[in-house]
Parts: C-alpha cells; sequence; structure tokens
C-alpha cells in the first residue's frame, strides 16, 4: 500500500561482523593514541628532554605475537631486525593492521626524534648571562692587500708583466701617441666604409720600364706608380669634388684647391707630407714633389705648413707586397686612398678574336669614405673614373 512504513531488512552476519571488528579496531586505535610514545607521525617532534634509557627490546614482544597486534610476516621481521615492539606501533590498515609503511614510518619518527650518540651528560639550565663582549675567537691573519697595478717604465698602469717574463717596455713617443689619437678620435667620428677596385696597371708598368732611366736622367728622379695615381686621383677629384670636401658641424665644406696629402712611414712613426695645388702640377711636378716630400721626411726636414691643409690623401701599403688594406680617414678629410702592391696575374683580356687569357700587372685601390656624407654611388663612380684613367690614358706624351 503507498505510503506505507516498508518493514526492515535483515542486516546479513557478514556485514555485522565486518562492522563488528571495524567498532573494536577504532576503540584500540583510540586507546594506542593515548599512549605517551604514539604521538601521530605527522607532528613535529616533541623538544628533548630528559627520560631513562630505554629497556633492551624484548623479542617475544617484538616478534608481534600479541594477539591484539595484527602484521605480517615481513612486518615483523622488520620489527625484529629494528628492535621495534609492534604493540608500540600504530596501524593504519583494515582492523588496525600493522603495514610495512606503518612500521618503516615509526622507525624513521623515533630515529629523527631520539638519536642515540654517545651518553650525553645531564643537561644544566643556562642562565642568561649580562651582555658582555665576545670572547677573541682565534682565526688566520687577514690576507695582505693587493698590490696596486703595475705601472711599469711607462707609468700605464698594466703593461708589465709578470715576474720572471722577458720584456722590454718603452714610453709611446710623442708622435705616437699623436697617431694614436688620432686615428680612434676619426674611428669615432665618421661612418667608415671602404670599396675596392682592381686596376690593371699594365701599360704604364710598360711605359715605365722603357722611360724610367731616361726620365731619372733629365729630371733627377725616378719614375714610380705613384705620380700616375696621384694625376688620376686629381682629374677625379674635379670631377667629383664632394670627395675633396670636409665636414664643419652641420656644413659641407667644398674646397676648390686640390691639396693631396701622402703618407710616409718613418722608423719612428707616420707623417703625411702635403702636396699643395696638386691640380697645377704635371706628372712630371708630381714626381719631384712626391719625391722631395719622402725624402725631407725621412730626413725630419719638413715645415709645419707642408704637413696641414690636405684636402685628400693617399696611403701606400703595396709598398712591401701588400694586397690591400682599409685605411682610416684623416680627419677632417671625407676620403682616403689606400694603394696595393701592382703583381703579375693570368688575366682575362678582351681582344678583336674575344676574350683571352694574359699576364697583365694588376693592383687593388681601396676609397675609404665617411658614409654620412659621401654615398656608395659617388664613391664607386670616383673610384671608376680613376680606374679608367689609369687603364686607357697614353702617359707616354706627358713625359
Amino acid at each position: 500500500m503507498r505510503g506505507s512504513a516498508q518493514p526492515a531488512k535483515p542486516v546479513p552476519a557478514l556485514l555485522r561482523l565486518r562492522l563488528l571488528r571495524l567498532n573494536q579496531s577504532r576503540h584500540r586505535h583510540r586507546r594506542l593514541l593515548q599512549h605517551p610514545l604514539h604521538l601521530p607521525l605527522r607532528l613535529p617532534a616533541a623538544p628533548a628532554a630528559p627520560a631513562a634509557p630505554a629497556a633492551p627490546a624484548v623479542p617475544a614482544a617484538a616478534s608481534g605475537e600479541s594477539k591484539k597486534v595484527r602484521s605480517s610476516p615481513l612486518v615483523r621481521n622488520i620489527a625484529r631486525e629494528h628492535g621495534v615492539n609492534l604493540e608500540e606501533v600504530a596501524g593504519t590498515g583494515i582492523g588496525g593492521r600493522i603495514t610495512k609503511d606503518d612500521i618503516l614510518g615509526f622507525i624513521d619518527h623515533r630515529k629523527g626524534a631520539a638519536p642515540a650518540p654517545a651518553p650525553v651528560a645531564p643537561v644544566v639550565p643556562v642562565v642568561p648571562a649580562a651582555p658582555a663582549a665576545p670572547a677573541p675567537v682565534a682565526s688566520a691573519p687577514p690576507p695582505p692587500p693587493l698590490p696596486p697595478p703595475s705601472t711599469g717604465v711607462s707609468g700605464v698602469a698594466g703593461v708589465a708583466g709578470v715576474a720572471g717574463d722577458r720584456i722590454h717596455i718603452e714610453q709611446m713617443s710623442v708622435m705616437r701617441r699623436k697617431i694614436a689619437e688620432h686615428m680612434i678620435h676619426s674611428r669615432r667620428t665618421s661612418a667608415h666604409v671602404t670599396t675596392f677596385f682592381e686596376v690593371d696597371f699594365t701599360n704604364i708598368a710598360r711605359l715605365r720600364d722603357r722611360a724610367k732611366k731616361s726620365f731619372e736622367e733629365r729630371n733627377g728622379t725616378k719614375l714610380t706608380f705613384m705620380p700616375f695615381i696621384i694625376k688620376a686621383v686629381v682629374d677625379s677629384l674635379k670631377a667629383h669634388p664632394i670627395v675633396n670636401a670636409s665636414l664643419d658641424g652641420d656644413n659641407i665644406v667644398y674646397k676648390h684647391d686640390i691639396n693631396i696629402g701622402m703618407a710616409v712611414a718613418l722608423d719612428w712613426g707616420l707623417i703625411v707630407p702635403v702636396i699643395k695645388q696638386a691640380d697645377t702640377l704635371s706628372l712630371v711636378g708630381l714626381a719631384r714633389s712626391t719625391q722631395d716630400l719622402a725624402n725631407r721626411a725621412r730626413n725630419k726636414q719638413l715645415k709645419p705648413d707642408e704637413v696641414a691643409g690636405g684636402t685628400f690623401s693617399i696611403t701606400n701599403f703595396g709598398l712591401y707586397g701588400g694586397f690591400t688594406a682599409s685605411p682610416i680617414t684623416n680627419q677632417p678629410q671625407l676620403a682616403i686612398l689606400g694603394i696595393g702592391g701592382i703583381h703579375k696575374k693570368p688575366w682575362v683580356i678582351e681582344t678583336p678574336d674575344g676574350d683571352a687569357i694574359a699576364i697583365r700587372h694588376i693592383g687593388v685601390l681601396s676609397l675609404s669614405f665617411d658614409h654620412r656624407i659621401i654615398d656608395g654611388a659617388a664613391a664607386d663612380q670616383f673610384m671608376a673614373d680613376i680606374k679608367k684613367t689609369l687603364e686607357t690614358t697614353d702617359f707616354s706624351s706627358v713625359l
């Protein structure tokens, strides 16, 4: 009938037995937790306090044969090996059964809470004393202060080597120091870019071979490649005045005079005498000027105005066979030409019958320029005109 109470179903006997055992296990667990040695494993160890030495383990008790302790043979073996009384271990298994984790956790907890080193002397309460200066503690003497950086002979820190090194120290000369400062200043000032051109000097080389002896006899100076190159540079500077200019703040200063600075290597440094108004000199006049300035530079006979006022510079690093390099501009100039070594090389040439391979005198010219003012196209056009002049001009009529 709907709404009437349903008769209670009988509880199976097996279930009643399990419930009874569970209640007994809970009662026994609560009683074990009240034991002074059974604190929960998750709690931190209580502060160490004086306690009587633990009684030696009794094998009979450690074997876990008490009817109140349920454990496996493995657990009993572990308890026997470590001298543990299983009645002191709280079991977390079904019906309070002691598991392997229970016994191992109990052992770990006992080791951490009560280590057993050598016998400890009775603890004497420490009465705080009045603040006093701590007793001096013996320590190693402080290391000696580091010596200041070695100044060597020149007074510049860091130049001297380690004691025993075979070295020789010299102070920079005034000229060398000025060169260093000038080079660093130029690199920091200008946006340096370098372009390279290969030039066929074969026609000039053949002309020199034919005329150098008679040229020296008539003019009292040697005929080198330098006057030919300066002549080509002067003609190209006329066509591209931006390369002969300089920068003054935000103003571009165009120079109407072409004054060619010529770097001369000295045993004690580098100097750049200037050929003033080189655009007014002939090939012979350029040859005489270059030879005269170089000789007087090496003999320290230059006048101050002969090393000033340059508008464009040339440096020859091919004198000893160097291939090419990227020179640094001579401030406030905007460009500098580098001359590499001129060497015989197999070269492809055009003939009426087609291309042919011939031995030619080839050199590399490099132009370093200030990209703030001179664009790459302008620099290459300037170099292309130099190349064309050197390769196609018949200089025999001007010697």
